[in-house]
């Protein structure tokens, strides 16, 4: 009998145990992790502009004087090849030694070795039969050039007399044709070639003063 009024209670008790433990909230193992706001990667720095490098300054010159040279017109003569005639007569009458001094500024129309043949064939002589004058032959080259004047063909005076250290006169048009004294024609074949004493223009023929 006792046996009978123990077991209900024996039953009783684990289904009061069972239903404790079911309404039991299980702990949470884990502790809660706090997630903190993600720092943003640093970033590279950026890119500075490109430093500028100041331009170096700029010599303002007059172009032409960069194309001056150092040489005197007695010098350039001396080293043209189409100008070896002009150098062999001014050596003979002396004048070589005044268009290579710096003590001084000179023009000259330098008369080429072709318009030395052309005036041995007008003449009808050979070139030492030309060079012997030497009175002559120095009359016709200072007839060649302008004194103390640096004249550029920018400045050219066109269609007025221009002295010549020979005393007389030629005249240049605004086609670069020279007339001299004679009634002789001389195109100007190149221009502004600047000496440390002056500048030369090349001539195609010759000038002949009066006699």
């Amino acid at each position: 009998m006792l046996k009978k009024s123990l077991l209900p209670l024996s039953i009783a008790a684990m289904m009061s145990l069972a239903a404790c433990s079911n309404n039991t909230t299980p702990a949470d193992d884990t502790d809660a992790v706090t997630t903190e706001p993600a720092t943003p990667a640093s970033t590279t720095e950026a890119e500075s502009a490109p430093a500028v490098v100041p331009e170096a300054p700029i010599d303002e010159m007059d172009p032409a004087a960069a194309n001056v040279s150092d040489k005197t017109i007695g010098e350039i003569a001396a080293e043209t090849p189409d100008l070896s005639l002009l150098t062999e007569a001014l050596k003979d009458v002396g004048l070589d030694n005044t268009l290579m001094s710096e003590n001084g500024r000179f023009t000259v129309f330098a008369p080429t070795n072709a318009a030395f043949e052309a005036l041995l064939t007008k003449l009808n002589v050979t070139k030492e039969q030309l060079f012997e004058d030497k009175e002559m032959l120095k009359a016709v080259l200072s007839y060649h050039v302008i004194p103390e004047q640096e004249v550029k063909a920018a400045d050219i005076p066109y269609d007025t007399d221009i002295k010549t250290v020979n005393g007389q006169t030629f005249m240049i048009d605004k086609d670069n044709m020279i007339t001299d004294a004679s009634g002789n024609k001389a195109s100007i074949a190149k221009t502004d070639i600047l000496a440390s004493n002056g500048v030369v223009h090349v001539i195609d023929s010759v000038l002949l003063p009066k006699e």
